[in-house]
This record gives structure tokens, C-alpha cells and sequence, in this order.
């Protein structure tokens, strides 16, 4: 199947012929103002809104975009997120050919990848525009999200940098505040990759004729799939543009920036080229936080933009997060249900699992396993916190086959009526996320693992264990057959 949308304009007429965009003329200041009916939208399960006149701005503005399930599924080109999952299944099921017939069988899985390496072009419609003096980061209508900000923040950017060692790119979502005209922080905390690129210039020293510098880019609106690449949870250096090609089943289309040795989305909307230096942090923060608290200020490192270049007429596109539902909710549940099949890989034994919204992502866990043998759930817990930014779990509760992780009743009813607190939950100390305001330390605290499945006798059970209660499936059936006499509907 092709993927519908070339970039982001094509996603926008999507939305507006699904009915899915609402257009709003009247002017509105990107000073919380925004951010306030954006919230209440967000709240309502309301569409997508595209900001006509920001105040202050001759720029439109593009927000909760990706904020609803079906919008989700719109933007990756797909009915439904097992698609992709299967997609990546297919691709972890792929054997080594054991003769000629297996050979040709895999031939076009392999030509498939091989054709979604990202795909250079000379130029993009990205630089429509280029600007190395008289531009402002001002001109576009960046928000301030909530009144403790420390400012307006550039919230939705795809900011790419290389591995100083290796040479190979990354692209991560980072907030940037805005300090004046020309400068950024580059929020990177200490566990994402771009921190590592930046820690390993530190460490090699930066040659006396660069300045000491790093040099990084910022794309601001793309074709939705390369969007939400940036914020997938890849292993190390594993480009983030080949993982948006698989989910848009062709190559994404670089360009080379023209002031940095980068390559940027050549159908992003606005791109922003520029350096940071290895010895220079500022303060950056608070910010309204996807937690619903405000994360604190702290020292992060200064994005000095060199160059601007943009579409004729370019859109911006913007995020707000916050206190559950928020557009990052839906984007956090395609991650859960993409990246599932690679859990499995390693962990067979786990049938599903679930990040439920309130649980903002790396709170709370939901793991249904199929139990075989005695202290399978803590193994559990034990490898999901050895796994990528898994590690990140605070709450992990594992509960057994039957139950229905997206039904919240069901899970709270079963966890309590299967745990004895001392016996069943389990403690350890390790990384934890840097937004995490309740840890004892920044970037390290404990972690509560909970072991809600029906206990073994070979788990020092020496009880029966009491059957459910179910009514007889005749009574049932006959009762069915009674109900329409009743006049209880």
C-alpha cells in the first residue's frame, strides 16, 4: 500500500477531508492562549486545528495533529497500528535460505529494505528560503504552553546530529526554549542519543579550528511517519530516517543543510542550522511537562542557529503536553503497539502489554504473560528493565493471560484480589527518567515491580487457590431468552 502523504501539507488536506481539522481565522496569541484551547480540545477527543492567524506571526500554526487514534492511524497510513507490527513480525520471522526456492522467496522482503535508505536530492523544498542574515526564530509563532514556562519553547522539532566517532546520524524530539532571535537550549537529557553525541565531542575535544563546536539542525514540520520516527525508541545510531522509510514504504528524501555538514527532510517545512559549543550551558526551564508538573529549570547546552531556510509560506508545527489526554498520549500508544513484536522477540512469554495514558507512558506497566513456571512474572519485571528506555518503568505490574489489559476495572479488580503486598512486590534501584520529580536524585531512583498472577504452590502458596465466580452457562442462556420480557433495557 503507498503511503498517502508526501509531506505535510498532504497530511493536512487528509485531515480536512476526513473531518478531522477544524481551521480557526479568528487571531489568537501563541502565548497561552494557544495552549489553553488546544488543552480543551485535547480533553473533548477534539480534531486537529490549524491556527491561521498567530498573532504576531504571518506564519500558520499546525497543532494535536496526531491527537486521536484515528489520526494516528492517518498519519502512518495504516486502519490499524497491528499492520506495522506485523509488518516488523514478518521482518524478525526472517530465516537464512536453506536453498534456491527459500532464496527467492525472501528476495523481495530483502529489495524491500534495501529500497528504503534515505534518498538524497540536491535540493528540497525545504530551502525555498534561505536566510544567513536578517531572520529572527521570533517571526515564527512559537509557543508559550503554560504560565511557569521559562519561555516560548519550540516543542515538535526533528533535531539531527551525528556520532562525532562513527559518523552516524541521529534524530531525536527535543524541546528548544527560546533564549532571543538567533538561540536555543538543546533539551538533551542525559539518556537520549543526542546527550551521547554531544558527550562524546566533550570527550574527543572538538578540533581549535572548528570553535569546540557541534554542529546540529532542526526541522520543524514533515510528513507525519518521519515526525513520529524521531521520537521511536531505536537502538543506538540505528537511523531513525531508515525506520521512517519502513513505515512509509518508500525513502524518505534528504537534503544537504547549507551551512552545517547535515542532512535534513528535504519536504520538511522550516529548517534550522546551527552549532552548539562543547563548553557553553545555560539555563533552561521550567517547562510544562508531559508528567502534568513542571520539570525544573536546569544546565543544558546553547543551539546558536546560523541559518534559516523554509517553504514559501511555511507551516509551523507544534505540540503542547500536559496533563493527560494530549496529543503525545496517541503518539506514546503507537510506540507501545508498533514496538511490541520486538518485546516479544526476546520475551515470548508476554502476550501484551499496555501503557495506560494516566500512567504518562513510563509510570505504570501493564504486562499480561502466559505463566510457566514459578517466579515468571519477576523475571519479567527483570527484563524489561534491562530493556532500552523500558528501563524507564517505574510500575510494573504482570498479571496473568486471561486478563484484559485495556479494561481498567478488569486489571485493578484481578491485581488486588491476587497480591499479599510483602510477598508480591518487589523493589529495585536503577536509571530512572529525567522528568521524574519524585525520585530521590535526578536520573536515579527505585523502581516497584508487582507480581499480580495466581501464586503456585512452588511459590510458597499453601492454600487453595478459590475458584472465580461465573454463573451457569444454562441459567445464562436461559435468562438471554427471558431478557427482552423483562423491560430492563
Amino acid at each position: 500500500m503507498k503511503y498517502p502523504h508526501r509531506d505535510l501539507r498532504a497530511f493536512v488536506q487528509v485531515l480536512e477531508k476526513q473531518g478531522e481539522l477544524r481551521r480557526i481565522g479568528t487571531p489568537v496569541d501563541p502565548v497561552l492562549e494557544i495552549a489553553e484551547i488546544t488543552d480543551r480540545v485535547s480533553k473533548r477527543m477534539g480534531p486537529a486545528l490549524l491556527f491561521e492567524n498567530p498573532r504576531g506571526s504571518k506564519h500558520p500554526l499546525l497543532i494535536n495533529a496526531l491527537g486521536s487514534y484515528n489520526r494516528m492511524n492517518l498519519a502512518l497510513g495504516v486502519d490499524s497500528m497491528d499492520r506495522i507490527a506485523d509488518r516488523i513480525e514478518a521482518l524478525l520471522d526472517l530465516k537464512a535460505p536453506s536453498g534456491a526456492m527459500d532464496k527467492l522467496k525472501l528476495l523481495p522482503k530483502l529489495t524491500e529494505l534495501a529500497s528504503l535508505t534515505p534518498k538524497m536530492v540536491r535540493r528540497g523544498v525545504c530551502q525555498e528560503v534561505v536566510r544567513t542574515e536578517d531572520f529572527s526564530l521570533l517571526d515564527f509563532p512559537i509557543l508559550q504552553c503554560w504560565p511557569g514556562d521559562g519561555g516560548r519553547f519550540i516543542t515538535m522539532p526533528l533535531v539531527f546530529s551525528k556520532n562525532p566517532e562513527t559518523g552516524k546520524r541521529n534524530c531525536g524530539m527535543y524541546r528548544m526554549q527560546v533564549f532571543d532571535e538567533r538561540t536555543t537550549a538543546m533539551h538533551w537529557q542525559t539518556h537520549k542519543h543526542g546527550a551521547q553525541h554531544f558527550r562524546e565531542a566533550v570527550r574527543l575535544g572538538g578540533a581549535e579550528e572548528d570553535g569546540r563546536r557541534m554542529e546540529v539542525a532542526a526541522a520543524i514540520g514533515a510528513d507525519p511517519a518521519t515526525v513520529f520516527s524521531a521520537i521511536a525508541p531505536l537502538p543506538d545510531d540505528l537511523d531513525e530516517m531508515m525506520f521512517a522509510g519502513f513505515l512509509r514504504r518508500s525513502p524518505v528524501e534528504m537534503t544537504a543543510c547549507k551551512t552545517v555538514d547535515l542532512e535534513v527532510p528535504a519536504n520538511a517545512e522550516i529548517v534550522l542550522e546551527g552549532y552548539v559549543n562543547l563548553d557553553e550551558l545555560r539555563t533552561e526551564g521550567p517547562f510544562g511537562d508531559h508528567t502534568g508538573y513542571y520539570s525544573l529549570a536546569d544546565e543544558y547546552p546553547v543551539f546558536h542557529v546560523t541559518c534559516v531556510t523554509h517553504r514559501r509560506n511555511p507551516i509551523y508545527q507544534t505540540i503542547i503536553v500536559g496533563k493527560p489526554p494530549q496529543e503525545d498520549c496517541y503518539m506514546g500508544y503507537a510506540v507501545e503497539r508498533i514496538f511490541l513484536p520486538l518485546i516479544r522477540k526476546q520475551l515470548p512469554e508476554i502476550l501484551d502489554m499496555h501503557m495506560p495514558f494516566e500512567g504518562i507512558f513510563h509510570n505504570l506497566v501493564l504486562v499480561r504473560i502466559r505463566k510457566r513456571y514459578p517466579g515468571h512474572a519477576r523475571k519479567i519485571m527483570s527484563a524489561i528493565w534491562g530493556m532500552g528506555q523500558a528501563m524507564f518503568s517505574k510500575c510494573i505490574l504482570v498479571l496473568d493471560e486471561e486478563v484484559d489489559l485495556s479494561n481498567y476495572p478488569e486489571v485493578v479488580w484481578r491485581a488486588l484480589n491476587h497480591i499479599d503486598p510483602e510477598r508480591d512486590i518487589q523493589f529495585t534501584l536503577g536509571p530512572v527518567d529525567s522528568l521524574d520529580h519524585a525520585a530521590r536524585m535526578p536520573n536515579f531512583g527505585s523502581k516497584m515491580g508487582i507480581d499480580a498472577t495466581r501464586k503456585w504452590p512452588e511459590e510458597g502458596f499453601q492454600r487453595d487457590w478459590p475458584d472465580e465466580i461465573v454463573m451457569d452457562q444454562e441459567i445464562r442462556e436461559q435468562v438471554d431468552r427471558l431478557w427482552p420480557q423483562l423491560g430492563l433495557d
